[in-house]
């Protein structure tokens, strides 16, 4: 099993989740911010791809090829694929360009053929717009959406919206949405080390107003 606080933790010093006031594109003012940009050393993405890893072997979800959708999803995806590998499990990997390449080998796909069952990796829904647009580009190829593994559900319900957007893009998919951890899980280990009252408050107050559990 995925040691979720052991991972939150990791998210912290790696200064991927940090706290504080920050205005999301959706102009929603939240008091912590996720960025999983902020890895930036071998180690670091040795051990991010290791926890989605073991979230997707626990997923149970059966996949032929590891899709990162442009960009952050791309490194996500090189060092998911390297992780399995150690595993035993050796599947292709692949990736899109945002613009097509108009020379060389060309076209919007790099990597293994988009072919079977794809798993798609990603950091974090907000709009999921990366997610749908890879979406996209997979079906075109005759392939299957197998699921989707994040780093952390926001569980967040938008505007005018009736379920988070997790919920949202599993049921527009129709294939599992898994996360490593849950915004449930970042409240707890405020609580456990102890966070500045501001913080917690923050947190708590936030999570109570936008976000479904």
């Amino acid at each position: 099993m995925i040691d979720k606080q052991n991972f939150v933790e990791f998210l912290v010093s790696q200064d991927v989740l940090k706290f504080g006031t920050f205005t999301l594109n959706s102009g929603r003012q939240s008091p912590y911010f996720f960025n999983l940009g902020s890895v930036s050393s071998g180690a670091s993405y040795a051990r991010l791809g290791a926890a989605y890893a073991d979230a997707v072997l626990q997923s149970g979800i059966e996949f032929d090829l590891i899709f990162g959708p442009a960009y952050k999803g791309i490194p996500i995806a090189v060092a998911t694929s390297l992780a399995l590998a150690e595993r035993g499990v050796d599947v292709g990997m692949a990736y899109n360009r945002k613009e097509a390449k108009d020379h060389g080998e060309g076209g919007l796909l790099v990597g293994a053929p988009v072919t079977g069952r794809v798993l798609m990796l990603d950091d974090v829904l907000t709009s999921g717009k990366a997610i749908r647009g890879a979406a996209e580009l997979i079906r075109a190829q005759d392939a299957e959406i197998a699921g989707v593994v994040i780093a952390l559900d926001r569980a967040e319900v938008m505007a005018e919206a009736e379920q988070t957007a997790v919920a949202e893009l599993a049921e527009e998919l129709g294939s599992p949405v898994v996360s490593i951890a849950h915004v449930s899980d970042v409240l707890d280990y405020l609580q456990r080390t102890a966070a500045e009252p501001e913080v917690l408050q923050a947190m708590g107050a936030y999570a109570q107003q936008y976000c479904a559990f």
